[in-house]
């Protein structure tokens, strides 16, 4: 047996898809939106078979969320190697970086 997908609400279902494109390669689907509902998600595919499903509806409760609770508490991505794992944070510092002077 295997997890064929973990999915996870999201406020800026665009800007997730974008960051999951950008920097794990991962290809969306296409949008599926269902207008009675209001609810629209993604699934996003990644080279080893692994899909992650980002959703948002137009009304959701954004909670606080401590860090000693029940329920999801990561989502953890292989890189292959020390190397690629150091190459890809300097990467989110220097976007991080260009985010802050746009803004």
């Amino acid at each position: 047996m295997k997890i064929e997908h973990v999915a996870m609400y999201v406020n800026d279902l665009e800007g997730a898809k974008e960051f999951f494109e950008k920097y794990f390669h991962a290809v969306p689907n296409e949008l599926y939106h269902n207008k009675k509902t209001g609810f629209r998600s993604y699934f996003l595919s990644f080279d080893d078979g692994a899909r992650l499903e980002i959703m948002n509806k137009e009304v959701m409760d954004d909670l606080e969320k401590p860090l000693n609770r029940t329920g999801y508490a990561h989502l953890t991505f292989a890189l292959g190697s020390k190397e690629a794992v150091d190459e890809l944070t300097k990467t989110f510092r220097e976007d991080g970086r260009l985010l802050k002077k746009l803004e």
